[in-house]
């Protein structure tokens, strides 16, 4: 499997007791739909499968994992800090209404003051927070999407509109 085909759940955090139990930390919204029989960690850019014997989820967005063949702290260890993916015909069904900072992808940026920034080409996740790629005058600029910068989204139009801070494209524009 590769990485374009999954779709990003969290991430291990820490080992737990000494049988190979690991903690997860979960990104995904709704973490009780999700089907945890098989799950993806990233690992050297590659996706590697690990079969789930058992896992227990907990009300703050954690939840504790047994693996087949993972039975020693040994084994589990290096996995900590990897990200973890599941397959996209994985993903659970969403109603119409449910929208997702992704789902922003090929939308038309514009912001307050520069206007029309161009194409979302990339949204990425991280720990802390969504972030979007646009190409702007042939640079890549990224920004962060949160509800302090979006001022505006018309899923009709396809549009964004956001305030970007002040200076921030201008980092991306010198030289």
């Amino acid at each position: 499997m590769k990485i374009e085909e999954a779709f990003y759940i969290g991430y291990f955090t820490k080992t737990k007791g000494l049988k190979g139990e690991l903690q997860l930390f979960f990104e995904y919204d709704e973490p009780e739909l999700l089907e945890l029989d098989v799950i993806f960690a990233e690992i050297n850019s590659k996706m590697v499968p690990f079969f789930v014997s058992s896992y227990k989820l907990h009300t703050n967005n954690t939840g504790n994992f047994y693996f087949d063949d993972l039975d020693h702290i040994d084994k589990a260890q290096p996995l900590v800090k990897k990200k973890v993916y599941l397959p996209l015909t994985k993903m659970p069904d969403r109603s119409d209404d449910d929208f997702h900072y992704n789902d922003l992808k090929g939308f038309i940026a514009s912001d307050e003051t520069h206007g029309e920034l161009g194409e979302i080409i990339e949204i990425n996740e991280y720990p802390q927070q969504f972030v979007a790629t646009v190409s702007y005058k042939n640079k890549e600029i990224m920004f962060p999407l949160n509800d302090d910068m979006i001022v505006e989204i018309d899923e009709d139009e396809g549009t964004i509109l956001v305030d970007l801070p002040e200076g921030l494209l201008d980092i991306y524009l010198e030289n």
